[in-house]
């Protein structure tokens, strides 16, 4: 069972190689990896011409946002299942392996979802993420907790719904999975720790430079899915979830705190 893993590249030399690493250091050998560079000016080219011989497929060209690099990097996958993977995270070791197992054993499943970490810029293990299951509801109540880089999904359920909306330049990984859920698609959960999701002040989840525009998504794709417009018993359903979270997991909890006054 072939693996495609594409990972989109912007000015993130200083994580990329550990990246690149990441994949093609798996035990997992049948696996086709493919690089998606939009015009980087720092060393990434360099690091991407290093690794040269163990990339499968380079695409060097500009394009309309990470989500628009991701959709050119499937339309050459061949694999028959695919996951995608940001220049500064990790899958880790022995991740695919047990994707291809999990994929085998359950024919019913079209995407599989794993545990990670969060960690930080140096890489050190900020908190574990606990995933659990996927649901249009769950994703905007905050039941729902996922973590797309221990995601891997059937190339068949990526080509049912399209592909990644190229206009989403915030949260598309979301709303690539909430069109699968609204397709039918059927989701499963691994117990694995599976990959590590790079927090850090520069990076777009850590800086908040685009909070504007993910509150404008969020509210799109709240109507779209749930036909209606967010309200306040919404938003306080969300935080009472997000409370339940810290209740049931006072240990990530408590390194959640311990994080906050570390930084």
């Amino acid at each position: 069972m072939k693996i495609s893993i594409v990972t989109i590249s912007y000015n993130q030399g200083r994580f990329l190689e550990e990246t690149i690493c990441s994949i093609i250091e798996q035990n997992y050998k049948n696996i086709e990896y493919i690089v998606v560079d939009a015009g980087s000016t720092d060393e990434s080219l360099d690091i991407i011409e290093r690794y040269r011989k163990y990339i499968s497929h380079v695409i060097l060209e500009p394009d309309e946002g990470p989500a628009d690099g991701l959709n050119k990097g499937f339309s050459i996958a061949n694999g028959e299942i695919f996951g995608f993977l940001n220049a500064d995270d990790l899958i880790l070791p022995g991740s695919l392996q047990a994707v291809s197992d999990y994929f085998v054993k359950h024919p019913d499943i079209d995407i599989v979802m794993g545990n990670g970490f969060k960690i930080n810029e140096q890489g050190y293990v900020i908190y574990p993420i606990i995933t659990t299951n996927f649901t249009i509801k769950g994703y905007f109540s905050g039941r729902t907790a996922f973590l797309q880089q221990a995601m891997f999904f059937r190339k068949q359920a990526f080509l049912r719904i399209g592909g990644f909306n190229k206009a989403n330049k915030t949260c598309w990984d979301g709303e690539l999975f909430l069109r699968m859920a609204q397709a039918g698609c059927r989701f499963g959960l691994m117990d694995n720790y599976l990959a590590s999701f790079r927090w850090y002040k520069d990076s777009i989840s850590g800086s908040g430079r685009l909070y504007g525009k993910i509150l404008t998504e969020h509210r799109r794709l709240f109507l779209e899915f749930l036909g209606r417009e967010e309200n306040h018993m919404d938003k306080l359903c969300r935080s009472f979830f997000r409370i339940l979270k810290w209740v049931i997991s006072p240990r990530i909890t408590i390194l959640k705190v311990k994080n906050f006054f570390l930084e």
